[in-house]
């Protein structure tokens, strides 16, 4: 059975959905990945165009608020600013609530900002795959 993993930023435009599609990418046997926004707005083009830069899939990636997933169980709830990890409150039913502060690359001073944080979450995520196959392993 696939995990179930929410990604949780603020905008719902860039971080959590460039998280989304990475852990679908690399581990999307193991994990059922959704992402949402506390305060949506719409996908930033510049984080579609650095996905597609890498090769990684961005089918069905849209913007969305944690309304629109309020009724599914996740095991895990990532936020990934801390802006939304001051506002997410999981709902009942959601498991672990753990926090991955990355900056907004929209306001990111440094040369190709949504590259550079492609690099630094797809970093991120394959060492939590990594992890996650060895504990499964092991248990």
């Amino acid at each position: 059975m696939k995990r179930q993993i929410l990604f949780v930023c603020s905008g719902n435009s860039a971080r959590s959905l460039i998280a989304e599609a990475l852990l679908r990418n690399y581990g999307g046997e193991f994990f059922e990945v959704s992402s949402a926004g506390t305060d949506p707005t719409p996908v930033d083009v510049r984080a579609i165009k650095a996905l597609q830069r890498f090769g990684i899939p961005i089918k069905g990636l849209y913007s969305k608020s944690l309304q629109e997933v309020a009724d599914r169980d996740f095991d895990l709830v990532i936020t990934l600013c801390d802006k939304s990890h001051n506002e997410c409150v999981p709902a009942a039913g959601h498991g672990k609530l753990i926090s991955w502060n990355f900056e907004d690359p929209a306001s990111r001073h440094c040369f190709k900002p949504f590259y550079t944080t492609v690099l630094e979450l797809s970093t991120r995520i394959k060492l939590f795959v990594l992890v996650y196959n060895k504990a499964a392993k092991a248990a």
